[in-house]
């Protein structure tokens, strides 16, 4: 019986002692058979076993070839390949790039489309910028410049930037915002995938004033104008007297704004940069140009205003006007008349006949008239903005010079301000600098009775003014008359076949060496009876007998205005 249990114990207990002599109450064997309701499912009635020493071993071994398979991989990953992989981390790299937003497009007054993106024709991922196929328009609409790539691909210049005109002015606007992708690129350089970051947003629509018919036609007109006389240039301008809005400014020569853009053509751009008419510059903003006699109106206000006249005072318009010289008395200076001998004229009919004398005389005195002095001559200009910044938004607007005593001892090595400076410089010679810009707001200026209105380009934009409070009124309809006579009657005859009444004021300046070229302006506004445009006609250096082109090219233009766009006279 001892020897019995002893065996029964070795076999229940396992790896216990032999040395144990005692058998535990769990120990011996039960016939789970005699016991009821045991749950097998749950091992009750069923003797559980030890694992053994074996399984645990083997357990340990699989364990540790584990361990020294990853320590192997570890190891080639970060020391027997390190550089490779190091080299494949740092191109396989996580990287923003921009989505670019679809740049605003620019339309004319009536809808005409002016400006556009092309996404049809491009393979870049902003589209070509596309402008309207008429010449005209470039001075006022600029080019773009696109985003540009290193040579690793990537981009330093993430944006369409505007260079030039309306693109520039309102890059911001015309922008938008551009969007950002997170891309993953891998040793290739190949895009392995993407996810949008940030939306892009699409860059604001504008509508300019400007009448595309208007400057068409215009831009034909000014260049059969070059071309057929021999001026190096023209510019012209039209603007709603009472808004600011410019309905047609352009100039030429001109340069193309969809080969700017593109940056393809490298020799018609050489030419662009290095042609002696320099057909970049805006000639209507940033151009100075002696003005002739179109600076007179400005003069005779400040006349009657000043008292020195009145509407009825009448000076003898002959030839020529004689000073005598206080260094070289048997050698007097002459001042002489660009027209014929006009005889006795008022106000009104010396600027129907552009008369030199006599606006001489009232600038800087002769005889028994009296003068208002350089001084309030150049008051006068500025009093209508000549030879300032009109703030029409366009890039790189100039100012412009009126000569002055301390202007001529800055400019000329300290020599003094004579009398005769003063008459050359009130018929428009002399130093005398404006912009066409200027002159428009200007004669704008007389039509409203001196409200000057902010030039603008962009449509329904709020209306800026100032209004001029130092000149009678009954001055203004002196001039205003004067200038409705040189329109039909004067030195501007040839401007009147034309659907409504124009009042105009012509200028011929000499320039070049020896004054034997000239610029040929034109300024008026109509219609006369309720004024609401004015006009500014220019051309640049031409010859002498080319003095009447801007006559012609306006009775020209306006003529196809009143036939082909009445709403403007009306």
């Amino acid at each position: 019986m001892h020897r019995t249990i002893k065996k029964i114990k070795r076999q229940v207990s396992g790896r216990r002692s032999y040395r144990d002599p005692l058998i535990e109450p769990d120990q011996i064997f039960l016939d789970s058979k005699n016991l009821p309701e045991f749950d097998t499912q749950q091992f009750e009635g069923q003797l559980e076993r030890p694992i053994s020493r074996g399984s645990m071993i083997g357990v340990g071994i699989v364990f540790c070839l584990v361990v020294i398979l990853f320590a192997g991989r570890l190891w080639v990953l970060q020391v027997a390949h390190s550089a490779t992989y190091l080299k494949m981390s740092r191109n396989n790299s996580l990287s923003s790039e921009p989505i670019f937003s679809a740049r605003g497009t620019i339309s004319d007054r009536n809808g005409v489309p002016l400006a556009w993106n092309n996404t049809k024709t491009d393979d870049s991922p902003w589209g070509k910028r596309t402008y309207i196929p008429a010449p005209g328009f470039s001075h006022v609409l600029g080019y773009v410049g696109y985003p540009q790539k290193d040579k690793s691909g990537n981009y330093w210049q993430k944006d369409i930037i505007g260079r030039d005109g309306v693109e520039k002015q309102y890059n911001d606007a015309l922008s938008g915002e551009n969007g950002s992708t997170i891309v993953e690129r891998d040793i290739a350089g190949n895009v392995s995938g993407g996810n949008i970051v940030n939306p892009p947003v699409a860059g604001k629509d504008l509508t300019l004033a400007i009448d595309a018919r208007l400057q068409t036609e215009l831009s034909r007109l000014l260049s059969a104008g070059v071309s057929s006389a021999g001026f190096r240039s023209a510019s012209g301008l039209m603007m709603d007297i009472h808004t600011g809005e410019i309905i047609a400014l352009t100039n030429v020569p001109e340069y193309d704004s969809n080969i700017l853009s593109s940056g393809s053509d490298r020799a018609t751009i050489k030419n662009y940069l290095t042609s002696k008419n320099t057909p970049l510059m805006d000639r209507a903003v940033s151009g100075l140009f002696t003005p002739g006699s179109d600076v007179k109106p400005y003069i005779g206000l400040e006349a009657l205003q000043e008292g020195v006249i009145d509407p009825l005072t009448k000076i003898e318009s002959n030839n020529y006007i004689t000073i005598p010289n206080p260094y070289f008395p048997d050698q007097p200076s002459v001042f002489r008349d660009y027209y014929k001998n006009n005889g006795w004229v008022d106000m009104r009919h010396a600027l129907e006949v552009s008369s030199n004398i006599y606006f001489m005389e009232i600038a800087g005195g002769y005889k028994n008239q009296k003068g208002i002095g350089i001084d309030n001559v150049g008051k006068a200009w500025l009093r209508f903005g000549i030879t300032q910044k009109t703030g029409v938004d366009l890039p790189l607007e100039n100012t412009g010079t009126i000569p002055s005593p301390a202007w001529k001892a800055k400019t000329f090595n300290g020599e003094t301000w004579r009398l005769g400076d003063t008459y050359n410089t009130s018929i428009g010679q002399y130093g005398v600098q404006v912009t066409p810009i200027q002159m428009l707001r200007a004669v704008a200026g007389i039509a409203t009775r001196g409200t000057l209105v902010t030039p603008h380009i962009l449509k329904d934009e709020p209306v800026v003014s100032q209004k001029i409070t130092d000149i009678d009124d009954k001055n203004y309809t002196v001039v205003q008359e004067g200038m409705l006579l040189a329109a039909q009657h004067g030195t501007t005859p040839d401007v009147t076949p034309v659907p409504f009444t124009l009042a105009t004021k012509s200028g011929t300046a000499q320039v070049g060496p020896g004054g034997k070229n000239v610029n040929s302006w034109m300024t008026g506004f109509f219609p006369y009876e309720n004024p609401k445009y004015a006009f500014v006609i220019m051309f640049e250096n031409g010859p002498a007998p080319a003095i009447g082109t801007a006559h012609r090219v306006t009775r020209q233009f306006l003529g196809w205005v009143g036939a082909n766009a009445p709403e403007y006279g009306q």
